[in-house]
């Protein structure tokens, strides 16, 4: 580990100025992306999706809410599974708290996994979250936007994840989807991200990198070891 410099506040603070100037580049830099992304074209939504959740089925056009434009989580949650993907949990704990706000800016935000909606409920209520979440079970929905995978030969390292650039070793993973619907009532499909493309949602993440232990993740099996569902860190 790097040892820590210890300086005189006029040194830190000249070493902090030069640090905000890379800062606000990369805000700038943000901000362009940000632009650039919403300018990307969009795809119609040809095929019919259903959904199972609280209030019987809807459809992907009933998610909107009366607004313009739907955020879907795709939440590791398959079919069969005692909980939900612990991950993902660590991501909805950020979101949780974004729904209202999202709907004072024309946008709905929605969990939506591939489980039965009996099971989604039953881990939703032991979570405490309230946002919605409903059941793709029996839909193509996840497997047309890239988030669970057939079974395949166990030896295959063929890309299936991320735009087809990265091999996603399970059935159920990650991601988030945005939809529009267009001054002609149509759906459309605007935008899709996935494996670190997600980091943004995550408040918790955002903090530990301004802390100087960082994430703190060095030295684990694999990043997340760490991570608990909020119910099960040794209190």
């Amino acid at each position: 580990m790097q040892r820590t410099q210890v300086v005189p506040r006029e040194q830190w603070l000249e070493a902090r100025l030069a640090l905000l100037a890379k800062e606000k580049e990369l805000t700038r830099q943000r901000d362009r992306l940000a632009a650039e992304r919403r300018r990307l074209p969009w795809v119609k939504i040809e095929k019919s999706y259903a959904f199972e959740g609280p209030d019987g089925r809807e459809t992907l056009g009933d998610l909107f809410a009366g607004r313009r434009q739907l955020i879907v989580y795709h939440f590791m949650l398959g079919p069969g599974w005692e909980e939900g993907c612990k991950s993902c949990s660590f991501w909805a704990d950020s979101y949780q708290g974004s729904v209202v706000h999202l709907a004072a800016r024309d946008a709905a935000l929605v969990a939506i996994s591939r489980a039965p909606w009996k099971e989604i409920e039953a881990f939703r209520v032991r979570m405490g979250w309230i946002f919605p979440w409903l059941s793709s079970h029996g839909s193509d929905f996840n497997f047309d936007f890239g988030v669970s995978f057939k079974p395949e030969d166990p030896e295959s390292d063929a890309p299936n994840y991320n735009f087809g650039t990265l091999r996603f070793g399970g059935e159920e993973a990650p991601g988030l989807s945005v939809f529009a619907r267009g001054e002609d009532g149509a759906l459309y499909h605007t935008y899709s991200t996935y494996a670190r493309g997600l980091d943004a949602l995550n408040g918790t993440y955002q903090l530990l990198d301004l802390c100087p232990h960082g994430r703190g993740e060095d030295g684990l099996d694999y990043p997340m070891a760490w991570v608990r569902h909020h119910d099960r860190y040794d209190r």
